[in-house]
């Protein structure tokens, strides 16, 4: 299987969190099931290999309720203390940071709990990976590479939209034509995307089947897939480092005026969605089983 499923994981979970409150406490209490279809997924396990992933994700969840929801919930706190000012690129940029940045003591724990499993696989799983990522990136394209402009416009904002809305509440007239004029400037560019994408997937591959034909042991799949993972999230390619910052700039101050059109009561509603989703992690913390 592959390590970014740790961070698909991890996504999920973030996902959860605008799922609403009783959604998000259900959707975590059947975490582990749901964490064991996507990893095998792509790993496609069986027998006692497929035990083993099962325990150690149970372990991982039990892991991360206990250590990292309460981080989680203060972050949450602190937007919410300022979320009903205006705020600056800088402020955006800053919440985003600190949110990435709260994701890798549990993506490093995924990582070491999965290194466990590479000296398992087979070529045939291998092979099953190949086939997922290709699935994946035609579903990507479909999404993302409509060959109409204005098709691929509609979607953007589509998505875009949601995203906000399920924050703030309905948008008025003025915010969507803001908003779509903000899709419309930006320098997203999905074809970039969809390369880098390849290049990740070819690397992983490869680290895998060295990993494999060296026979190495615990502590150097564990380095070897820390090294992957920085290669993934910093990548090789100076070109689209040089992208990636330009488009986290411009979606810092993209999301910045966005907040800033807001209105008041919109500002309320946002505060009480993360205050739902702040209790509703304090509430998942509290309730961890006894050991």
């Amino acid at each position: 299987m592959r390590v970014k499923d740790v961070r698909a994981v991890l996504l999920v979970l973030a996902l959860w969190l605008l799922s609403g409150c009783t959604a998000l406490r259900v959707a975590y209490d059947n975490g582990p099931t749901l964490a064991w279809w996507w990893i095998d997924g792509y790993g496609d396990f069986s027998g006692e290999p497929a035990t083993r992933v099962k325990d150690d994700i149970h372990a991982w969840f039990g892991w991360h309720r206990k250590t990292q929801l309460p981080g989680y919930a203060a972050w949450l706190a602190g937007v919410r203390a300022r979320i009903g000012d205006s705020i600056t690129p800088a402020q955006a940029c800053r919440w985003w940071d600190e949110g990435r940045r709260l994701l890798d003591p549990a993506l490093d724990q995924g990582l070491t709990t999965a290194a466990a499993w590479v000296p398992g696989l087979t070529e045939a799983q291998l092979r099953h990976v190949e086939r997922r990522y290709a699935k994946g990136n035609d579903e990507m394209r479909s999404d993302f590479l409509q060959s109409d402009p204005q098709e691929r416009h509609v979607a953007a904002v589509k998505r875009t939209r949601e995203r906000a809305e399920m924050l703030y509440g309905k948008l008025d007239e003025a915010q969507l034509r803001l908003l779509s004029d903000g899709v419309k400037a930006s320098p997203f560019n999905p074809e970039a995307w969809l390369a880098e994408r390849l290049r990740r997937q070819r690397d992983m591959m490869q680290s895998l089947r060295r990993l494999l034909a060296e026979k190495a042991d615990r502590d150097s799949i564990t380095a070897a897939l820390r090294a992957l993972t920085e290669r993934q999230e910093r990548s090789p390619d100076p070109e689209y480092r040089a992208y990636q910052q330009r488009l986290t700039d411009y979606n810092c101050a993209f999301a910045a005026r966005l907040h800033n059109a807001s209105t008041a009561a919109q500002r309320q509603a946002a505060r009480e969605r993360l205050q739902g989703w702040e209790n509703d992690l304090r509430a998942l913390h509290a309730a961890t089983p006894a050991p």
